[in-house]
Order: C-alpha cells, then sequence, then structure tokens
C-alpha cells in the first residue's frame, strides 16, 4: 500500500483574535523591531500514512483535522500531500 507524506497547517480564522500573536507583535515592537505588522500564530503538523490512493489519504486526513488536529469552528486547515517513494 502507498505511503503518503502529509504537512498541514493549522490557523485562525480571520475573524478570531489571535491574543498569542499580538503578544508575540507587542514583544517585537519592544525589542524595537516596529515594522512588523499584525502577526497570526498557527500549528504545524508533519505525519505518514498509509492508503490505497490520494483520495483516501486526502479524505482521512480531512476526518483527522475535523475531528481532532484542528477546530473547525475557530480554525482553518491545510493539508500539503506527497507520495512517498516505494524501495
Amino acid at each position: 500500500m502507498p505511503h503518503y507524506s502529509a504537512r498541514i497547517y493549522v490557523t485562525l480564522r480571520p475573524s478570531v483574535l489571535d491574543p498569542a500573536g499580538t503578544a508575540v507583535q507587542s514583544g517585537l515592537a519592544h525589542m524595537g523591531y516596529n515594522n512588523v505588522g499584525p502577526i497570526r500564530i498557527g500549528k504545524y503538523i508533519e505525519l505518514t500514512l498509509e492508503a490505497e490512493d490520494e483520495a483516501v489519504a486526502r479524505q482521512q486526513l480531512d476526518r483527522m483535522c475535523d475531528q481532532l488536529l484542528a477546530n473547525p469552528v475557530i480554525e482553518n486547515y491545510r493539508v500539503e500531500l506527497q507520495a512517498l517513494a516505494t524501495a
């Protein structure tokens, strides 16, 4: 069965306030980096999985994100999927 490498980027929806991003932006400003605009903090997840084909892998990843890896009420996610070479 093929193996896939997935990279998942989880970010807050634009309408959701990001206090962590605001704190980082404030910290950078206190350090003299006044040229930094709004900051949004997110999550980055890497995983590998086995699936019959790419479509099945994407379906599984969507379910994983909706059920555990992201909070669909306040977060968006983006998946990058790559087939791994088999030996």
